[in-house]
């Protein structure tokens, strides 16, 4: 196959990975990876409640554009907010953090993923958008707010209504279950 052919049918998924290269760079680069610790979160959260809330919601969708599993920011929002203030912040978090690495991801790689060829990217996305909403909510118990699940739905070709409305129906269980999970982590070992 001739480089301009496979350039052509593969830009927008390197544009992604080159994104994402990027992201990495400056996140490194500027020393924030430091701020996605339990200690600057509980900061943050403790001393300026309104600004400390805009700061772990940011962080969460930063994280999420570099690849940082959500749970890891459930997980402080429990142990600093306890179960309910954890849970609620997060479902906040996570909702923002899921609509801008869609919009974000969309806006650079399309519809890439649904423009690949061969059998089993073809049967995927034929399930995915014969039920959309019912798939996303699957996979958002499954498998919550996974970033690689984020930036393969926002190249997917699905409809942003859509994705949203699967995304807010999707996360409520799994959040609630990582909340008594990890509550209860906090009451067993004492912290906090």
């Amino acid at each position: 196959m001739h480089i301009s052919k496979v350039w052509f049918r593969y830009r927008r998924l390197l544009t992604v990975v080159l994104l994402l290269a990027v992201l990495f760079g400056l996140v490194h680069w500027t020393s924030l990876q430091e701020d996605f610790s339990l200690a600057f979160l509980r900061h943050e959260l403790a001393d300026n409640q309104w600004t400390g809330l805009a700061i772990f919601v940011l962080l969460f969708v930063i994280g999420n554009l570099v690849q940082i599993p959500g749970w890891l920011f459930l997980a402080a929002s429990v142990l600093i907010l306890g179960r309910l203030g954890g849970a609620v912040v997060t479902y906040v978090a996570a909702i923002t953090s899921c609509a801008f690495t869609f919009l974000t991801v969309r806006w650079v790689g399309g519809d890439a993923v649904r423009q690949l060829k061969g059998k089993l990217a073809t049967r995927l996305m034929t399930r995915l958008h014969a039920r959309p909403i019912r798939t996303i909510v699957f996979l958002r118990t499954l498998l919550q707010t996974l970033p690689a699940l984020n930036y393969a739905l926002a190249m997917s070709g699905i409809p942003f209504r859509q994705y949203m409305v699967a995304t807010l129906l999707g996360l409520p269980l799994p959040i609630a279950v990582y909340c008594i999970f990890f509550d209860s982590l906090r009451r067993l070992f004492n912290i906090g």
